[in-house]
């Protein structure tokens, strides 16, 4: 008798397509591969873009996204979700009505908002939809410090300290967690702070000096939706993804793609 077969974990990932191939859907899928989780997408926007920024966009059609989710739901066993450029309010609304045929499935929502180059990718009107429908939705919330001043239409965190009262204010929002991601902050270390309800925790790698951090915050989302898929719990799969990015970081400190902000290795564990 053949042995059985045991399936492998399903992350899925909901965000833009990067033509350079360093952030967006083709960060996420190579995030999964390398962690070795199979990674199924939805596309939610096509973008012209290279290591010096984004010179255009075209947002899907809202139905297209959620057929893409609805066909997803139906066929395969998705273990964790992670979603990325949303571009406008009616993506937001199909993929928060999307996600409603994945019930109980954890979602790590990263609030893409700006690119490395400073391009927006989220525009005004849907910021709020992103605020009151889909972070409620959230097993966890993955803001930079500007993200987070902007969600809660303050000021960016100018410490640690501070940082962790953002989280704790984004709490009210409703997601179970959120990790202030401090890669944008000044000093020696680049430290996250992962908050929920019973406390924190903070991870800390010393800071590297490179061009070359185009698409880590959609590695780092994707790196602890991969942990979740594999029934990690979330303060493992965070762990694990701050090392795996501090990683792909490094490794790309001698890659010479683009002549911009180049990416990061992703796939330097293999």
């Amino acid at each position: 008798m053949a042995d059985a077969v045991t399936p492998p974990a399903i992350a899925l990932t909901v965000a833009g397509s990067d033509s350079s191939g360093g952030a967006g859907i083709q960060a996420d899928l190579k995030t999964f591969t390398a962690l070795r989780v199979y990674g199924a997408s939805v596309i939610t926007a096509i973008t012209a873009q290279n290591t010096r920024g984004v010179q255009d966009v075209l947002v899907l059609p809202p139905s297209i996204i959620a057929a893409q989710m609805a066909s997803i739901a139906s066929d395969l066993r998705v273990r964790a979700i992670k979603t990325g450029m949303l571009a406008d309010r009616a993506t937001v609304e199909a993929v928060v009505e999307g996600l409603e045929a994945f019930p109980n499935v954890p979602v790590v929502v990263d609030p893409v908002m700006v690119a490395t180059s400073g391009d927006v990718l989220l525009q005004p009107d849907a910021v709020d939809a992103v605020r009151t429908r889909l972070i409620p939705r959230a097993e966890v919330l993955t803001p930079n410090i500007k993200e987070a001043a902007r969600l809660l239409k303050t000021a960016p965190a100018a410490s640690l300290d501070e940082m962790e009262a953002q989280g704790r204010a984004l709490l009210a929002l409703g997601p179970k967690a959120v990790l202030v991601k401090g890669g944008h902050a000044e000093g020696c270390e680049a430290t996250d702070i992962l908050v929920f309800q019973a406390g924190s925790l903070r991870f800390s790698k010393p800071r590297i000096a490179t061009r070359n951090t185009h698409g880590t915050g959609c590695t780092l989302a994707a790196a602890i939706a991969a942990g979740l898929a594999r029934g990690d719990a979330l303060s493992k799969a965070v762990g694990d993804a701050k090392d795996y990015v501090w990683g792909a970081i490094d490794a790309a400190r001698n890659l010479e793609i683009g002549s911009g902000q180049g990416p990061v290795n992703h796939l330097y564990v293999l």
